[in-house]
């Protein structure tokens, strides 16, 4: 080996001889040997031998770098013999090689590139390669997805036909499988991709289902697989409802149905499709609520539940396909109160088909309830049990259900013959399935325990078999007896005087004893195939014997178990403080329940105010808009019109050029006004200023009147005749100050009329051309 391993290290250039020491350590470390060879060495050798040989070469991890180097190269002989001893490796000591490769720079990135080499016989064997790198590894699986391998192999997929493709299909989805399962971070990488949309054409089966093959049974097989890893319960509960909603969206569910419903498709295909299908809707209300609505293509049409659980009860069945009709019917109701109420309405009296054209699912159940065949007694009471599961509404209504259990005979409460079936000493797997249904029905449910209590050879019954010292097959109905007649202690309203809590604890101390009924209690959760079916909820059982314990009961059981034993053990006073406490806690929840009412109709009502504030805001809008346009009218009108204004100044212009600052930007009718108000103003200190020349004049006549009286006296005063000669003088003085004053006035008011005179000739032309334009913006 060393020799080899020198050969790939120092005869790099010659390809030749790499691709033969490639081969030869291939050969030393693989353990694909021929047919002969294995019969005479033991497998146990081989693998020891392999695995010897991959520990001395990964024991230099250089020797790993080297091989990932070389399987960079190009050469056909060097790349694929390459190829083949790396996944020979990682095949014998995959964890270490894993790690190897991990650290080691663009270990997995060099890897990838093997899926895009256009030599076929190198991608399918770089698929072969992936497989084992990607085993059980999260990093490497993470880093190979991000690297675009889900593109990739989707292509190939679709390259080599989708279902109808050959081997290379086959490990595609065992790589996509690899990569995809119990890994969340891939799964929404997967999702968030889109890729969920490219799976819907891999089950575009066709009409034409006579084809086939046994390539194609496998291919489709993993398909659905792959699908069932997107949704699968074990993930996170937000994980696998956006996985559902999107193949609700894309059409995948809708295609499944249709392969659900279609003739001619192998069995183990139509069973892995009802378990894809069941997956797809549990939990998921718009899922469900589309499958409800599925129709079986008869005539005439009967929905896809009716004919499945038609499946179920049937004996003739295999075994694995009734299981998974089961499976898709607790599927369906899981979390599904409105499809329960569809199933319970069914067995009705007021619901019941009474021309009897149309089977419904109600009365396939009750068929299948008291029927000869103990596994469709068990199917149908553990279907019953979920049709109640969590709802007591419907455990009342379920009280109402009579059955005619023979010509003149009054009919029977379908408790009441659960009970008598139950006592007429039936197979132990149809016993174990009618006291898990009536378990369901009396936990969390007063009226159900009162009607149960009230026959009064149910109680001697329960405490007879509890009593008994039986055989290991009889301590599982021992057991389910036991948790019975406690739930119908936990859960009594002392309504029956006869079947207080009080008596019945008397009567266990009396009759069994409480350590033995508390040990007796305890065989459902010991025994083995409890602890499986609490494992998952697929009701997965290697033979019909093993069909014991569903996986909700198993929950329901953990529940109760413990508050039972406590409430055999407790004294009546510590009962009636919890009957107290009960109570409160039942005002407390009426008192939530209201506020809850209250709630929903405020947001009832506060969703309507915002609908209402929407529209209003919608209207708003459009107004908005509507003002907007009309603004913008106005501008453009405003505009026009003060183009039209300069225009007019411009025509003007000859008869003012005195006044160009003035006409710029058009003359308005408010300072024509002004000009008038001034004028009037002038006019008006024109006629005082007349006045005062007026009262001037005659001071003036007086004087000289005065004068000529007093002519003829010469022999006046020298001091009073200067006197009045100055007087005389101021008052010429001031005569020809207020002459020139009137006469300056006089001229400005000529002008101003000269300028009225203009602007009245302007005014009506400009008010013409005005009055219009502002009528109409």
């Amino acid at each position: 080996m060393e020799h080899l391993i020198h050969v790939l290290q120092t005869d790099r250039s010659d390809s030749e001889i790499i691709g033969y020491a490639l081969d030869t350590l291939y050969n030393v470390i693989s353990n694909d040997l021929e047919e002969e060879e294995q019969e005479e060495n033991s497998p146990k050798q081989v693998d020891d031998l392999g695995s010897q040989f991959t520990e001395i070469f990964i024991k230099q991890q250089e020797n790993v770098t080297l091989l990932l180097t070389l399987v960079e190269e190009f050469d056909f002989h060097v790349r694929w013999p390459g190829v083949k001893l790396l996944t020979s490796l990682l095949k014998q000591q995959g964890p270490q090689v894993q790690q190897i490769i991990l650290v080691s720079p663009m270990g997995v990135s060099r890897l990838m590139d093997l899926l895009a080499d256009s030599r076929e016989v190198i991608r399918n064997d770089g698929v072969l390669l992936l497989q084992q790198l990607t085993k059980s590894n999260a990093a490497i699986q993470k880093i190979v997805a991000f690297e675009n391998a889900f593109e990739r192999l989707l292509d190939i997929i679709t390259e080599e036909g989708n279902s109808d493709g050959g081997i290379v299909v086959e490990d595609c989805l065992l790589l996509l499988q690899n990569l995809l399962k119990n890994n969340n971070s891939n799964q929404n990488f997967f999702k968030e991709g889109s890729y969920i949309q490219r799976m819907k054409p891999w089950f575009e089966v066709g009409d034409d289902n006579c084809g086939w093959s046994a390539q194609k049974v496998t291919n489709l097989h993993l398909m659905l697989q792959l699908v069932r890893v997107l949704v699968s319960p074990t993930n996170p509960p937000g994980a696998t409802s956006s996985c559902q909603k999107a193949m609700f969206h894309c059409g995948l569910l809708q295609q499944l149905c249709t392969i659900l419903m279609a003739t001619g498709v192998p069995a183990d295909i139509l069973t892995e499709t009802i378990n894809t299908v069941s997956e797809v809707i549990r939990g998921c209300q718009m899922n469900q609520d589309y499958f409800a609505s599925v129709n079986a293509p008869s005539n005439p049409p009967r929905p896809a539940i009716v004919v499945l659980l038609m499946s179920m009860v049937n004996e003739r069945q295999p075994f694995v396909l009734r299981c998974a009709v089961l499976y898709c019917f607790q599927c369906f109701l899981y979390k599904n109160q409105k499809g329960q109420g569809e199933i319970v309405s069914t067995l009705l009296p007021s619901t019941i088909d009474a021309t009897g054209n149309s089977v419904s699912a109600g009365q396939l159940l009750c068929g299948g309830l008291f029927s000869t065949d103990s596994l469709s007694n068990w199917c149908a009471a553990v279907a019953l049990a979920h049709a109640l599961q969590e709802n007591a509404t419907l455990k009342e209504q379920l009280l109402r259900v009579q059955l005619a259990t023979s010509i003149g005979n009054p009919p029977v409460s379908l408790l009441q013959q659960c009970t008598n079936i139950l006592s007429q000493g039936s197979k132990v797997q149809t016993r174990v399935g009618l006291l898990m249904l009536l378990c369901t029905w009396l936990s969390n449910c007063s009226i159900a325990v009162t009607h149960f209590l009230h026959n009064p050879a149910n109680v001697p019954f329960l405490t007879g078999q509890i009593a008994e010292n039986l055989g290991e097959e009889e301590q599982l109905v021992q057991g389910l007896c036991a948790l019975l007649l406690g739930i119908s202690i936990y859960y009594n309203d002392n309504s029956l005087e006869n079947y207080r809590k009080e008596k019945l604890k008397q009567l266990i101390e009396k009759r069994i004893g409480r350590e033995n009924f508390i040990e007796k209690l305890g065989f459902i959760s010991k025994h083995e195939l409890y602890s499986r079916a609490a494992q998952k909820p697929q009701p997965s059982f290697s033979s019909p014997d093993h069909m014991m314990f569903d996986h909700e009961f198993t929950k329901l059981v953990k529940e109760l178990e413990g508050v039972i034993s406590k409430a055999i053990y407790k004294s009546s006073e510590e009962d009636k403080k919890e009957e107290e406490v009960k109570k409160t806690l039942e005002q407390h929840d009426n008192i939530v329940t209201h506020y809850k009412k209250v709630i929903r109709e405020q947001d009832q009502e506060l969703e309507e105010l915002k609908q209402r504030v929407n529209t209003l805001t919608s209207q708003n809008e459009q107004l908005q808009a509507t003002v907007t346009q009309q603004v913008s009218q106005i501008q453009q009108h405003k505009d026009q019109y003060n183009l039209l204004k300069v225009q007019l100044g411009k025509d003007t212009q000859h008869h003012n050029s005195h006044s160009d600052t003035f006409q710029m930007n058009g003359i308005q009718v408010e300072e024509v006004s002004k000009l008038r108000d001034e004028l009037e103003e002038w006019k008006n200190k024109h006629e005082v200023l007349q006045g005062q020349l007026r009262e001037k004049d005659s001071v003036i006549e007086k004087l000289k009147s005065s004068q000529l009286e007093i002519g003829t006296t010469e022999q006046s005063s020298e001091t009073s005749k200067s006197g009045s000669l100055e007087h005389n003088n101021e008052l010429q003085k001031e005569l020809e100050m207020l002459r020139t004053q009137v006469q300056l006035q006089a001229a400005e008011i000529s002008k101003l009329q000269m300028e009225n005179q203009k602007l009245q000739v302007m005014v009506p032309v400009k008010t013409f051309l005005i009055f219009p334009l502002e009528t109409k913006s």
